[in-house]
């Protein structure tokens, strides 16, 4: 599961880490607490060349077979398992040939803690490369075309919704301390492969592993990250730390 995640860094940045080409013009500032349901930078090759782009998508996939966006509300396409990912209808189509990298600089996961409380605890953690770098998620993206009323005229533009999802696999010898997966992270000598559009008899499916749990490390953080309206450095501050929680122990 990954269900928020965080960049430190302006577009311009981003473009440059990555080697990305064309950039939307949309304003983008680093960003704390990223939620489901917003937009969001992804990195994809462009339709018709290899160069890269950056475009903001909605973070929940809708495949292009919806029939409307109430179908898929009750649906949580935020994450696709690494496990169904040739199988599932939802999935197969966008991991042909709609892959595309979402960058980050950490990301989020919760652990219940056993208090004794009547309430259960959960603690969040930030969990991060030990370089400090900035890294990629594997993700899907798709498109949706939303269907026309009958009333309109036939030459109505269409409305096209276009969403991604974040690819997680099971959780390596640090995250399972606290979870039981994780998204994948693509190491920079995979990310053109990720992205290439060409639809082959082996796609990657092989990158979509666990990264390695010495490359990684994580701490907890606020509490109030759970609420998709705090933001900013503070998040990663963990104000009142309960004695005995798993910390790098590796």
């Amino acid at each position: 599961m990954c269900g928020r995640y965080a960049t430190r860094r302006h577009k311009q940045e981003i473009a440059e880490v990555f080697h990305v080409g064309k950039i939307f013009e949309e304003p983008f500032a680093p960003n704390y607490n990223i939620a489901p349901s917003t937009f969001q930078p992804i990195i994809r090759e462009e339709r018709d060349s290899t160069e890269r782009e950056m475009v903001k998508l909605r973070w929940g996939l809708v495949p292009f077979f919806a029939k409307s966006l109430a179908e898929w509300k009750g649906f949580s396409t935020i994450n696709a398992k690494a496990e169904t990912i040739t199988s599932s209808g939802t999935w197969k189509g966008p991991f042909k040939s709609r892959r595309c990298i979402v960058p980050a600089d950490l990301f989020y996961e919760w652990k219940t803690l056993d208090t004794g409380a009547k309430k259960p605890v959960k603690q969040p953690y930030a969990i991060s490369l030990r370089s400090g770098e900035p890294f990629a998620f594997a993700g899907l993206w798709d498109a949706w075309k939303e269907p026309k009323p009958a009333s309109e005229s036939i030459h109505t533009p269409d409305t096209w919704l276009q969403s991604f999802s974040i690819v997680t696999t099971e959780a390596n010898e640090l995250m399972s301390e606290i979870h039981t997966r994780m998204p994948v992270i693509l190491h920079e000598r995979d990310w053109a492969r990720w992205l290439d559009r060409t639809i082959t008899d082996q796609p990657p499916i092989d990158l979509l592993r666990p990264c390695e749990s010495d490359l990684m490390e994580m701490h907890p953080c606020n509490p109030l990250v759970g609420n998709v309206k705090n933001n900013g450095p503070e998040m990663l501050e963990c104000p009142q730390p309960i004695p005995g929680l798993p910390l790098n122990s590796l």
